[in-house]
C-alpha cells in the first residue's frame, strides 16, 4: 500500500474487522500490516510446537565397566553403547577403581582402548580416557550417518 498516515491505516483495519500489527518498529517509517492478530499468534504457536516435536535432545548415557569384567559382560556393555549411539545419545564410559586396583591404571587404559575398538563402527571418541581420582572417564559420540 505504500506510506499511509496512521489514522487512515487504523480506519482501513477497523473497516475490514482486522488488526493493525506493527511488523518492523525500528524502520523509518514503521512497517505495519493489516491482519487477524489472533490467527497470527495461533500460527506462530503451531509452528513452534511442530519444531519442538521434531527436535531430539542429546542425552549422556553411562556405561560402567570394572577392571575384571568378563567377555560376555563386556559384549553386553558394548551392545548397550551401540543402542545408545543409535538413539543419538552421547556415551560416558567409566571405570571405578576399588582398593588395590588403583595401583594398575594401565589395565583400565587397555580396557578403554578395547572398548573403543569394539565401538569403532558406530561411535567416535569425543574425549579420551582420563583418570580422575578413583574413576576413569571417557566420552563417545555417535557417528554421523552420511545421506
Amino acid at each position: 500500500m505504500g506510506v499511509v498516515p496512521i489514522n487512515q491505516a487504523f480506519a482501513l483495519a477497523s473497516e475490514k474487522n482486522l488488526d493493525l500489527v506493527k511488523i518492523a518498529d525500528k524502520a523509518v517509517p514503521p512497517v505495519c500490516k493489516v491482519m487477524d492478530y489472533g490467527k497470527y499468534k495461533f500460527e506462530l504457536a503451531k509452528k513452534e510446537k511442530e519444531s519442538k516435536k521434531n527436535q531430539h535432545t542429546v542425552e549422556i548415557k553411562e556405561v560402567r565397566l570394572s577392571l575384571n569384567i568378563d567377555t560376555h559382560d563386556f559384549d553386553t556393555k558394548v551392545g548397550h553403547a551401540q543402542r545408545f549411539a543409535k538413539n543419538g545419545d552421547k556415551i560416558k564410559v567409566s571405570i571405578r577403581f576399588k582398593g588395590r586396583e588403583m595401583g594398575h591404571p594401565e589395565i583400565g587404559y587397555s580396557l578403554m582402548r578395547k572398548f573403543v575398538e569394539s565401538c569403532a563402527e558406530f561411535a567416535d571418541v569425543e574425549r579420551s580416557a582420563k583418570l580422575d581420582g578413583r574413576n576413569m572417564l571417557m566420552f563417545l559420540t555417535p557417528k554421523v550417518k552420511s545421506k
